[in-house]
Formats: C-alpha cells, sequence, structure tokens
C-alpha cells in the first residue's frame, strides 16, 4: 500500500470506532483528505464486515474508475481484483472483489435485484454534497432495505462540503467525523471578463497569462462541451509547441480521461479544459493552476410543461471553493476566477439538490418496482417535489409503465430492466416488434450524446434533424464529429443491442426514426399550423429556426425542446408520416363530441372531434348532440357573456333588486346579485332552458318566473308585505319603491302628497324606513328625508316659502299635518 500519509487517516480510528458500536457515520473531509481512496481500504478488514463487500457510490463515472483504478495501484493490483468498478458501459469486478466502486443508477440496480443486498456489509456515499438523485434515491433505499431486511448494513455519508447535522439526522443521529485537508496555499486572482467579451476569449487570454506566470500544469472549469471545443480551437493557434491540451468530461473514452488525468511527459506542460466532473474525488496530476469560469451546466425540469432544458448558471460558492483547492492539491497554486469580488459575494452558498430540479420519472419508475407508490413513504433529506412527482406519474401512465391507480405494469418492469430514461426504455420496447430494434438502439444512444455531432456543413451549429445525428453515427463524412465519441456510443449501442436481443444484421433506415421518436415523446407529435409553427400533441406550441428544411414537414417530433416563450424553439426533432401515426398509435387518436358556446354566433355548436392529444385530425358538425351537453355549453357561454345575455324585464330586475334588499336583513333570503346567479346557473337556470341552444332562444325566458323559482312557498308570501313593489300615499296615488340601492329603497312623490302622512312609511316589518325624495310640482326633487316628521317640523316652512315663489297657483297650508292632501295644484273645495 502506498506509504504517503492524507490527513484522513488521523480521523480513520474515530470512524472505525463510530462504525464498531453504531451501524452509521458521516465523514465531513476536506478536499484533499484522500476520503475517497484512503477509507474503504481501511475498513475492508473491521471485524463487522465479516468478509463482505464495500459497495461505495460515486456520482460521476469518471471519478469512480479513477477511484477503483488507484485504490487498486495501491494495494499492487489492477482494478476487478481486490477494488474493481461498475459503471455504465464498463465493469471490471470479479468473484474476489472487495470493494464495488459504482455509479449511475447501478446501486439501484443491485438494491432491485437483491433489496438485502446479502453480499454487502457496507455502503459508502461517496461526496454526498453534489446531492446527485442517484445519490437521495440509493440513501432512500438502503435506509428502507436495512429498516425491514438488513438490521446489520452498516451507511457511511462522505463529503467535503456538507452540511451534517440534517443527514446524521436522517440515518439515526449518526456520529459525525471530521477531518482536516490537505491543501496548500492557493492565491486568488479575481480577472472578471470585459463587457461583451466572449467566454472562450476569456479563458484563452488567462490561460496564456497564467502559463507565462506560473510554472504547473493548469486545469480550466467550464461548462459544457461546446465551450470546451472553442477554447480548444484558440489555444492551438497561441500556445507553445510543447503544450498538450487535454479535454475532460465524461462522455470522452476512458483512455482520453487517462490522458487528461496523467502527468505531463518531462519537458511538457498541460492544459486541461474540464466540465465540473473534474471538481471533486480526482486528483489531476501535476497542475499548479486553475482557471474557473464561474459557470456550469445544469437541467432544469418544468413540471408544467414535462420539458427539461440546459441552463447556463453561475456555480455555488462551494463549487468555486471546491474548483479553487484543485490548484493546491500538490504544491501552492494559483486560481484565477474570470468574475469580480462583488459577484463572488452574490454566488448562493450550495447547489440545488437535483432532486428538486430533475425529471423523476426515472425516480418514480424505479420506486414503483420497488414497491413504493406514494415517494413520501421513504426517508428523504429533501423529499420528491409534489409537481414533479404527479408530472412524472402521468408520463409513466401515458406510456404504459403504471396503471391508473398507480401499481406497476408488466411493461412497466420490463422498461426498468435497462436502466434507461422510461421514454427510451418504452421507445425500444415499441420497436423491438416493429423490427426496429437495431434503429431504436442506435437512437437511444445518440438522444443520450447530443453533442457528439459539432456543426453541419457550412454552419456554426449542428443541424435540428435526428436523421443526421444517426447518419453521422453511422459515418457520414461530411458532419463534424468527436470521433472519439462516435467509436464510444458505436460500442454503447451494440451493447444495448446485445442486452435487448436485437439481431446483428438487422438494418436500420433512419427514415423511421421519427416513428420510434414518438413513442418516446407521445406528447411531443407535433403537426404543422398555418403559420409554419407546430402544434405539439400536449398542448405546447414550437418552432423551427428560419430556414430549417424540417419546418416544410407536415408532421414531426421533437425530441429537444428550448421551453421558452410561448412557442419553443425546437433543437432536435425528425419527421413522421401520419400513415405511420395512424398505424401506431390508434389507441391515442380519441373520437369525441366538442360541444362548445360560440361567442360569435351566440349559440351553441356541436363538433365531433378525431384527436391526436391537443392535435385535432379531422372535425364534422354533429347532427344531435346530447342534451346535457347542450345545456352544459349553454351555460358555460352565459357564464362568459354575463348575465346581460338574459332578457330581464323591468318586472324581473324590481323583483331581483327586492329580494337583494331583503337579504340584506335576513339572511335566509337567496343570494340573487348577479355574481351569485352567474356562479349558480345550473342549479336555478337548468329547469328552464331545455331545447335552447342560443341567444336568440334566450328570449323566450320569463326572468321574472325563473327569479321567483329561488324563493320558497313562505318567502313568496312574505314578499309583497315585507318588499312591496308600490306604496300608496295620503294623495291616493299607488307609487313605485325603487329597490335599486338595496340599503335605502326610494320612494319619489310630490309633497303635495304626503300633506296629513305624520311620519315616514317603513317597510321589511317596520325595519327599514323608505328614504322619500320629494318632489315639486314639476317633478323636480326639493328635499330627500327618511324623517318625515322633522321635516314637517323644521324643513318645511323654508321649502314652502321658496315653492310659493315660484308655484303661487298651487296649495301650501301653513299646517301640512292638518292640510288635505292633492295631485292637483289645489284640493277639490279650495
Amino acid at each position: 500500500m502506498n506509504s504517503r500519509k492524507l490527513p484522513v487517516e488521523s480521523s480513520l480510528p474515530e470512524l472505525k470506532a463510530a462504525l464498531s458500536s453504531g451501524r452509521n457515520a458521516v465523514l465531513v473531509a476536506e478536499p484533499g483528505a484522500g476520503k475517497t481512496t484512503r477509507v474503504p481500504l481501511a475498513l475492508l478488514n473491521e471485524p463487522w464486515l465479516s468478509g463482505r463487500k464495500i459497495i461505495m457510490l460515486e456520482p460521476r463515472r469518471l471519478a469512480a474508475r479513477a477511484a477503483a483504478n488507484h485504490m487498486a495501484g495501491m494495494l499492487g493490483e489492477k482494478a476487478g481484483e481486490t477494488v474493481g468498478y461498475r459503471v455504465r458501459m464498463d465493469t471490471k469486478a470479479g468473484p474476489s472483489t472487495r470493494i464495488e466502486v459504482v455509479t449511475e443508477g447501478v446501486l439501484t440496480r443491485m438494491l432491485q435485484s437483491d433489496p438485502a443486498l446479502e453480499q454487502a456489509g457496507l455502503v459508502i456515499f461517496d461526496e454526498f454534497h453534489e446531492r446527485s438523485l442517484q445519490a437521495d434515491l440509493g440513501l432512500a433505499l438502503c435506509l428502507q432495505s436495512r429498516a425491514l431486511l438488513r438490521e446489520d448494513l452498516r451507511l457511511l455519508v462522505m463529503s467535503a462540503t456538507l452540511d451534517a447535522g440534517p443527514v446524521s439526522a436522517l440515518i439515526g443521529d449518526a456520529p459525525v467525523v471530521r477531518s482536516e485537508g490537505w491543501v496548500f496555499p492557493v492565491q486568488t486572482v479575481y480577472r472578471p471578463r470585459t463587457s461583451g467579451q466572449y467566454l472562450d476569449h476569456a479563458v484563452a487570454e488567462a490561460i496564456t497569462a497564467a502559463m507565462n506566470s506560473h510554472e504547473g500544469d493548469v486545469l480550466v472549469f467550464l461548462p459544457g462541451m461546446a465551450e470546451i471545443r472553442a477554447v480548444e480551437r484558440k489555444l492551438k493557434a497561441q500556445l507553445p509547441p510543447a503544450t498538450d491540451i487535454r479535454p475532460l468530461h465524461g462522455s470522452l473514452p476512458s483512455e482520453a480521461q487517462d490522458a487528461a488525468l496523467a502527468p505531463a511527459p518531462p519537458g511538457r506542460r498541460k492544459v486541461v479544459l474540464a466540465t465540473s466532473v473534474a471538481e471533486t474525488s480526482l486528483t489531476v496530476e501535476g497542475v499548479t493552476v486553475v482557471i474557473d469560469s464561474g459557470l456550469m451546466r445544469v437541467s432544469r425540469f418544468s413540471p408544467r410543461t414535462g420539458m427539461s432544458r440546459l441552463e447556463t448558471v453561475p456555480v455555488s460558492a462551494a463549487s468555486a471553493d471546491q474548483r479553487r483547492g484543485r490548484a493546491g492539491r500538490l504544491k501552492p497554486g494559483t486560481c484565477y476566477r474570470l468574475w469580480s469580488q462583488e459577484e463572488q459575494h452574490r454566488l448562493t452558498p450550495r447547489s440545488s439538490p437535483e432532486m428538486m430540479e430533475a425529471d423523476l420519472a426515472p425516480l418514480l419508475l424505479e420506486l414503483t418496482v420497488w414497491g413504493v407508490t406514494d415517494p413520501l413513504e421513504l426517508d428523504w433529506l429533501d423529499a420528491p417535489p409534489a409537481a414533479g412527482i404527479q408530472q412524472a406519474r402521468e408520463l409513466l401512465v401515458r406510456l404504459g409503465a403504471l396503471a391508473d391507480h398507480g401499481a406497476i405494469t408488466p411493461h412497466g418492469k420490463e422498461m426498468a430492466e435497462h436502466g434507461l430514461h422510461p421514454r427510451l426504455s418504452h421507445m425500444l420496447l415499441r420497436a423491438i416488434p416493429l423490427g426496429l430494434g437495431g434503429l431504436a438502439c442506435d437512437l437511444a444512444v445518440v438522444l443520450e450524446n447530443r453533442e457528439f455531432v459539432r456543426s453541419a456543413p457550412g454552419s456554426g451549429a449542428p443541424s435540428p434533424d435526428l436523421r443526421a445525428r444517426l447518419e453521422a453515427l453511422y459515418g457520414a463524412a461530411d458532419v463534424n464529429v468527436d470521433e472519439g465519441a462516435r467509436r464510444r456510443m458505436t460500442q454503447e449501442a451494440a451493447r444495448l443491442k446485445r442486452e435487448m436481443g436485437v439481431k446483428a444484421e438487422e438494418q436500420s433506415d433512419v427514415e423511421q426514426c421519427g416513428l420510434l421518436l414518438a413513442f418516446a415523446y407521445p406528447d411531443r407529435i407535433g403537426r404543422r399550423r398555418d403559420n409554419g409553427k407546430y402544434l405539439l400533441s400536449g398542448g405546447r406550441g414550437a418552432r423551427f429556426d428560419e430556414n430549417q428544411p424540417l419546418a416544410r414537414e407536415e408532421w414531426v417530433v421533437a425530441a429537444d425542446l428550448d421551453d421558452t416563450g410561448t412557442d419553443s424553439r425546437i433543437r432536435l426533432a425528425a419527421p413522421v408520416s401520419f400513415e405511420a401515426l395512424s398505424a401506431n398509435f390508434k389507441d391515442e387518436m380519441t373520437a369525441e363530441p366538442d360541444i362548445y358556446w360560440d361567442a360569435e354566433a351566440q349559440a351553441v355548436r356541436g363538433r365531433l372531434r378525431r384527436r391526436l392529444g391537443a392535435i385535432v385530425l379531422e372535425e364534422a358538425p354533429m347532427t344531435s348532440p346530447p342534451a346535457d351537453r347542450m345545456r352544459a355549453a349553454l351555460l358555460e357561454g352565459i357564464r362568459r357573456e354575463g348575465m346581460d345575455i338574459l332578457p330581464w324585464s323591468r318586472a324581473a330586475r324590481q323583483l331581483q333588486e327586492r329580494i337583494i334588499f331583503l337579504r340584506n336583513y335576513d339572511s335566509s333570503w337567496p343570494d340573487v346579485t348577479d355574481g351569485a346567479l352567474n356562479r349558480s346557473l345550473s342549479e336555478w337556470l337548468t329547469p328552464y332552458i331545455d331545447g335552447c341552444k342560443s341567444r336568440s332562444d334566450l328570449q323566450r325566458l320569463n326572468m321574472k318566473e325563473t327569479l321567483e323559482s329561488t324563493l320558497t312557498w313562505e318567502q313568496r308570501r312574505e314578499l309583497d308585505s315585507s318588499a312591496p313593489t308600490h306604496w300608496t300615499v295620503p294623495s291616493g296615488s299607488r307609487l313605485p319603491i325603487d329597490y335599486s340601492d338595496p340599503e335605502s329603497p326610494v320612494l319619489a312623490v310630490r309633497l303635495q302628497e304626503l300633506f296629513g302622512l305624520p311620519s315616514t312609511p317603513r317597510i321589511a316589518g317596520d325595519k327599514v324606513a323608505l328614504t322619500l325624495h320629494l318632489l315639486s310640482p314639476a317633478q323636480r326633487p326639493v328635499q330627500v328625508t327618511r324623517d318625515l316628521a322633522s321635516f314637517w317640523s323644521h324643513t318645511y316652512f323654508e321649502v314652502r316659502k321658496d315653492l310659493k315663489g315660484r308655484y303661487p297657483k298651487h296649495y301650501w297650508p301653513d299646517d301640512p299635518l292638518q292640510a288635505q292632501p292633492t295631485r292637483r295644484a289645489k284640493p277639490l273645495g279650495k
């Protein structure tokens, strides 16, 4: 074993004691402490392990391979003996393997096939601070497995920047062991980009400046493969010949990854252009300078649209510190940050857990196969969001993986066996009976490795036509591809074909890829609209960039959209024929009546529409729509148009106002305001609209009768006494009461007709005094009062003086209470 002592070794006795006396532990070890490679080897011969395996979950394939190879080398062995690894497309493990480093859902596969993990004594979750979806899922499944099946199974969570408290609580208040790191001093240089400066220009300039000022190799952090290629092109023209430029990302073949990690040959220097894969676990030999773009690429999933999109976002403060530490692994170093100190203060402390941002369909499928239909049954550090789970459940039901009640189907179990996204597994299983299994395997590999095509001929960007990507996989000479990635993808497709039992001689007709894509994305089948844009079967709008040949196709299937704006931009798609859709999507093509209110015609219309999701394939008028649907559509039309669409007479409106008035004083009266009537249309109007189809038909309604139907028999009897329509005044005139203001009903009456009336008339069982609008002989208001007695006593004499001057021929008595009321200028006999 390597004799070099690392900081974590001083914490090993405490860690061993914690795992010996308990079942769980949390190890927080700073970068450079050596936890990834020292801890598994140190625990290998612990008595409680009883000769069983240690399984260590790494969040990245590159780190898993590197860690296993390094530990094997420390034992003087090769990977696959005592220490091995299992990652997708690459396994080195045998009967004698005691430490297995796994990733990318391999732990989940192990648990699904052996829920008790009988051969394992310890599961280690390394770099848990990255909070990958697989790590969170693996820990939740291990906790349940131990609770139900394996009480003796031990769990160890390791991290560099983790807030240990919540994790410790989750796994049973496990002891927390801490270790210092081994990082040499690192000088930080802030070198913000100038306004408008492209990222590749800024990075290339920083690399040149760093190599001129410092010795050693340079590790550069960039958000993705496109940026790595752009910087690589610039560096080739300006770096000295004795410089090796080494890309480093998860899609590279293992030989290229090993070359990036290995020391530069004597007399040469190395510049490693890496994505976030180099943040943790890996030591890139020879690096003393880090140049950090401050950016990372993350996948954001929208439960609302069911789409994922890649976003380039600033790194978290924790990630920036991890990257900085890479410069001090071997000796003092320097970190150039391409942002300002002010921007540094604004960085978020930690990245959001992948659980909160990811497409949860794979997670939900795994859980359902495990036997859990409600994710909240498990213990999580952060529970899966409800919206994401709901969207995932809807997709899995649509793909036939789940029954409507949420149970796994036989098709769903088969989908879960292949470790692919459920969309791709479903596509493969549908393709094989059609003799398209080989093409489906190739297509699955292309969909999972979309950046291997660098550009199309004469263009700065790859074509969105998926057929061109497949042709590139098959070796088309006129497309600029990453040859290493293409070879690896060809090998992956071959492995997938063997796993699926696809015959090697099966032909691959790229023109069929649109149909296969429709199996994977039934919600993204698109039909061209009149404006050249597309309506997707899931209801979203979509479009191509200008001058794309695919934009002339009637039917397409979109595999990738940017999920922005009203019409998302289609980034990857293939054409499909309607004949192929008709033959293979019969069950999803529904014929249903569409009965609706036509606002322009002001009438109910009925059409029989044949649909594929939101896409209308054909439609025809309905001759005899169901009566209940007609009534419902008519009521919906009335709701939209408002209550004025109904034929309100003056008597009906007055009845409405009277009922509203009485409800102010007695809540047992119904609420017949326009808003309340609109909300309860189906309750009071339905019995009266049989046979009505339009606004003109509604004009036959008697609104007064329909409104009266809202009253009980007792209320109808009480109505006229409590809220009379008219009031007979002393002159004998029967005058209408205005209830338009329910707080203050009004009786408008000429002053002379009230002579002899001592007090204000009252209604609602004497609870409410009428508001009297006292009028002149010319019907003009001269006074408003609710206290007639006070008016006679005080105000009348002032009003009389004015009226006598303006209407001298009329009768204006000195004592109005003893005077005879009149509708004429003077009472009879005067």
